[in-house]
């Protein structure tokens, strides 16, 4: 009976141990996602509808070092992703992109942001409908926003798009991780990421929208 029950506690010690060190791994995880960046490196934020796509797209530019799902302009503290997908909390799914801008500029990042979404869209993006799902730049300083500003009206005055860039430039705020299972989903989760991404038509609409319209940088 005493060996049983020796056993018994050292499975219980084992499991509490296990459950600790992941506590302590998700917990190390998350809080790296809100520490600043590295003096060599830039953050930028951008929401363009689901952020797995975002995520991806963003993985694949010269010069980004880290990608982060998330939730930001919203008025709910800490928000999780049932918070902002039905409970009108105001929030925008999004990715703060962390870069080197010694390999790529906020500009270019900017280019490369318009044509991986639809800027005419106001109610979504592609098959996702509803506010958490709009286009957004969120920015940080006045040359942010200045660059924002003046690339968002440089793609309207060449009249090429199939309507108005309707993509509001925003003071940013508070940038709120999303779960672990969100991040790199594309990775984690590469058949069913592929295949939401071609049922929802991502990018033929992409293909569609930007077709006639030339790189502005």
């Amino acid at each position: 009976m005493r060996l049983s029950q020796n056993i018994v506690v050292a499975i219980i010690v084992g499991m509490a141990a296990a459950g600790f060190a992941f506590w302590k791994q998700a917990g190390a995880e998350e809080s790296s996602r809100n520490l600043p960046v590295a003096s060599e490196q830039a953050d930028a934020v951008f929401a363009g509808g689901c952020f797995w796509c975002v995520e991806a797209d963003f993985d694949k530019l010269d010069g980004v070092f880290e990608t982060i799902s998330g939730y930001t302009g919203g008025t709910l503290n800490n928000p999780s992703y049932e918070d902002v997908s039905h409970k009108k909390t105001g929030h925008y799914e999004a990715v703060r992109v962390i870069y080197d801008p010694q390999v790529v500029s906020y500009d270019e990042l900017l280019d490369y942001y318009w044509r991986h979404v639809d800027p005419t869209d106001a109610g979504g993006q592609f098959c996702d409908r509803g506010d958490s799902y709009r286009t957004a730049i969120f920015v940080d300083t006045d040359e942010e926003r200045e660059a924002a500003q003046q690339s968002k009206a440089m793609l309207d005055a060449l009249g090429t798009l199939p309507g108005a860039v309707v993509t509001p430039v925003l003071e940013r705020q508070t940038f709120w991780p999303a779960e672990d299972y969100h991040q790199n989903y594309y990775e984690k989760k590469p058949l069913r990421y592929s295949y939401y991404r071609a049922a929802c038509g991502r990018d033929n609409r992409i293909k569609d929208v930007w077709e006639n319209t030339p790189p502005q940088s």
